[in-house]
């Protein structure tokens, strides 16, 4: 699960991905092998850090930020990243601050990063190279050529689990239809669902890192990840302890908590689901509410679908019931229920061969 300080990293890159205007103003810089050395955050906390220099406090614009690079000193943008500050500053962050650079920029940069709580930019002048400090953390930004890459393997891999995803689901649906679902067939599809969200967050990072170049990738992540995360609810509602949806929020949050190794292990599944104590080898048999597959009959509004879940409370009940049962639901009516019983007879003709 990506923690708050992850969630904040991934904000700054996502400002400074390609199209912004201050990642202009950063590739002029690495294109002119110049270095750089920016703080952008609370003035009031970046200022008792810095000496010398001068007040300039004026708009922000990529030329200007470029040309004030070319002197020595840190150049100090507010938090809005609209407004330059200061420029030619001397930082002088507590030294007794641990730091693991050896670079006396870089090193003042994680400094000033953990002393403040400010973005820090740290842009290298032989190595064209471009650090960002948050919080004493140290994040490189990659060339577009390698994020590229990297962004393409990822997306074939979701490729390849979205197809093996699809595969579990259609055999667990199957195994729905004949009362044969067992713990250790819920654990592999949620397994399933878990890597391919785990690979998902990394396509993701490479998104925003791209910013303006990673319209195809974010296209293409798009189209693989479509109804996945509905689908993994529904999932989730048919087998955990209670199928309220704040109950299962929590329920996923701790199946995402889980290693890889314990997303393998079906009594690991179980406790999470909260059913540890009726179920949890992988051969123990479960029976699912419904929620999923009640979703593939159209027009069926959600209202409905709880309604037949509670008066049926299983997807076995739910398949022996005949329209007129059907019908005595609230909402459901005898049109709906026609539409019901045939879908799902559609549904497990189709299944079934």
């Amino acid at each position: 699960m990506e923690t708050a300080h992850n969630e904040a990293m991934r904000s700054e890159l996502e400002k400074i991905a390609p199209g912004t205007a201050l990642r202009e103003g950063l590739d002029y810089i690495i294109s002119a092998s110049t270095g750089a050395l920016i703080v952008i955050g609370d003035i009031a906390a970046i200022d008792p850090l810095c000496d010398g220099g001068f007040e300039i406090d004026t708009p922000y614009t990529p030329t200007r930020l470029y040309e004030l690079a070319k002197m020595d000193g840190a150049i100090i943008l507010d938090a809005s990243k609209m407004r330059i500050h200061r420029a030619n500053v001397h930082l002088q962050p507590d030294p007794s601050l641990p730091s693991l650079e050896t670079g006396m920029r870089h090193r003042t940069a994680e400094r000033a990063s953990r002393q403040t709580g400010a973005l820090v930019i740290s842009v290298s002048q032989r190595r064209d190279v471009m650090s960002l400090y948050l919080a004493g953390d140290r994040v490189i930004v990659q060339d577009i050529k390698v994020l590229l890459a990297k962004a393409d393997q990822a997306l074939q891999t979701l490729q390849r689990y979205r197809a093996r995803l699809d595969e579990v689901l259609d055999r667990l649906t199957i195994l729905e239809f004949d009362d044969l679902v067992t713990m250790g067939d819920v654990a592999e599809v949620i397994g399933r669902f878990e890597m391919m969200r785990r690979v998902s967050r990394e396509v993701s990072r490479y998104i925003v890192e791209l910013g303006t170049e990673g319209r195809l990738v974010r296209m293409q992540a798009e189209e693989l990840n479509a109804t996945v995360d509905e689908q993994y609810a529904l999932l989730v509602r048919d087998y955990a302890a209670d199928p309220g949806s704040r109950k299962v929020a929590g329920r996923r949050g701790k199946i995402e908590s889980l290693t890889l190794d314990q997303l393998l292990e079906p009594a690991e599944i179980a406790n999470a689901l909260g059913v540890a104590d009726v179920v949890g080898a992988a051969e123990d048999h479960v029976q699912p509410r419904g929620f999923r597959v009640l979703s593939r009959i159209p027009m069926l509004p959600g209202t409905v679908v709880n309604r037949l879940v509670d008066r049926f409370e299983t997807m076995p009940g739910l398949l022996r019931a005949g329209t007129d049962e059907l019908d005595e639901v609230d909402g459901v009516g005898a049109r709906r229920a026609t539409a019901i019983a045939d879908g799902l007879s559609r549904l497990g003709t189709h299944l079934l061969g």
